[in-house]
């Protein structure tokens, strides 16, 4: 199976080892599941862990370092406009899209009212 991570479930999943974010995404490792993501959503994760965490360059870099060994990179070739509201959350269908993913899972509003975005349901990790 083949799934996105939005960017607030790699945060979930990677800080918060008591989060349902996390037991999911330990759960998908142990049964072998794909996890894509972009270099953009990786930047984006960076930006924050920095911002809002105030980890340094040296531990985000280590933080990304232990994610790059089970999530793998997809690069889109083509630039989605479907959420106005938010079109940060573009980036996340793109590399579904182009990963040939079957799920995103997120706790972001704006993609989750979307429900499906050309046959990848978007659910959240506790609906998985």
């Amino acid at each position: 199976m083949r799934v996105v991570f939005d960017t607030n479930i790699l945060i979930s999943s990677s800080l918060w080892y008591n989060s349902v974010a996390y037991k999911l995404l330990i759960k998908l490792i142990k049964e072998d599941t794909q996890i894509f993501t972009t270099v953009e959503i990786l930047d984006e994760y960076a930006k924050i862990l920095k911002r809002d965490f105030r980890y340094s360059d040296e531990e985000t870099n280590y933080i990304i370092s232990k994610l790059l060994s089970f999530l793998k990179i997809v690069k889109p070739i083509e630039k989605f406009y479907v959420v106005k509201e938010d079109p940060d959350d573009n980036k996340i269908l793109e590399c579904a899209y182009f990963s040939n993913s079957k799920f995103i899972i997120t706790y972001d509003n704006h993609l989750l009212k979307l429900k499906e975005f050309k046959g990848i349901k978007i659910i959240k990790p506790e609906e998985f």
